[in-house]
């Protein structure tokens, strides 16, 4: 059979947001694009932040969806210091398997060279196998390739007004399955899978989501994660999916941000998806990622 996939309008002028453009007094910002990624300059992270910077920050995040603050002389401690202001940290219940050894699972090290390839080159929104999906992440580069290993961000925002009518009309209340063992079950012991997955089974979520603050609809479907449409046949829901994959593939809504040393990005994984690019090896790569808990998507009203 074969597919066309319906991908819209290909003119992409920036949609505003639900709320109101910010005031910023405390914090210098340089965006990336005209919708997502900005880069916060002359802010140490390690140092005493004032509630106003905290409330610019919040702002900015919203408006920019993933923040990036360069040369942060910080440590594991401070790091985790910045994401706990956020909300509770997230521990990962499958990077001890995947990462053997590792005991601070707070603070998860990803760690790439010639002998562990990267793998996270798809493009994805965290956790979302989870009822409660991740708020948001801060990564922190600890040692990046000379070239490469750069990572992107997509506004899934953006990538939902860019739709066609008639695309909203057939994802606006319908809701997705997502399920981590076609990701981290592949490399775990069989035991490990069928333990965590009584813990972590399948889970609905709305394929639009609702941003919980700005209100603006978001694709909440990622290649990883996500298996099938609910109510459809297989057929109709690869077709579906595929169209919003596809969606969250164009340059238009997307930022790219090349790694340096000591660089840190902060996102809302509620209105992003990411995709680390794997270009490096065999290259040495090692980041630390923390994951700040979040809440149960919701959908637009029936």
């Amino acid at each position: 059979m074969t597919t066309t996939l319906d991908m819209g309008p290909r003119v992409f002028p920036r949609i505003p947001d639900t709320f109101e453009p910010f005031d910023y007094r405390r914090l210098s910002i340089r965006p990336c694009t005209p919708t997502i990624g900005a880069e916060i300059e002359g802010l140490d992270l390690g140092s005493d932040i004032d509630e106003e910077t905290w409330i610019e920050l919040h702002e900015a995040l919203l408006e920019w969806k993933v923040l990036f603050f360069r040369d942060q002389d910080i440590d594991r401690a401070q790091h985790r210091a910045f994401a706990e202001h956020w909300g509770e940290l997230e521990q990962h219940p499958f990077f001890k398997y995947v990462q053997p050894g590792q005991t601070d699972v707070d603070v998860v090290t990803l760690a790439k060279d010639a002998i562990t390839g990267g793998y996270e080159n798809e493009w994805h929104t965290d956790i979302t196998w989870n009822e409660t999906p991740a708020f948001g992440a801060v990564l922190r580069a600890i040692e990046i390739p000379d070239v490469g290993g750069d990572t992107l961000w997509a506004d899934a925002g953006a990538a939902y007004d860019g739709l066609s009518d008639d695309i909203k009309a057939r994802i606006d209340n319908r809701t997705a399955v997502h399920d981590w063992r076609f990701s981290f079950g592949l490399t775990m012991p069989d035991d490990a899978v069928e333990m965590l997955h009584e813990e972590f089974p399948p889970v609905e979520h709305p394929i639009v989501r609702i941003h919980p603050e700005t209100g603006r609809r978001t694709i909440f479907v990622n290649p990883i994660f996500t298996q099938r449409v609910v109510g459809m046949d297989a057929a109709e829901s690869d077709e579906l999916l595929a169209i919003l994959y596809r969606q969250m593939t164009r340059a238009e809504f997307q930022v790219r941000f090349r790694w340096t040393p000591g660089a840190v990005a902060f996102w809302d994984n509620r209105a992003t998806q990411h995709y680390a690019s794997s270009d490096y090896h065999p290259q040495r790569r090692v980041m630390d990622r923390i994951s700040i808990a979040g809440d149960r998507p919701f959908g637009p009203p029936d």
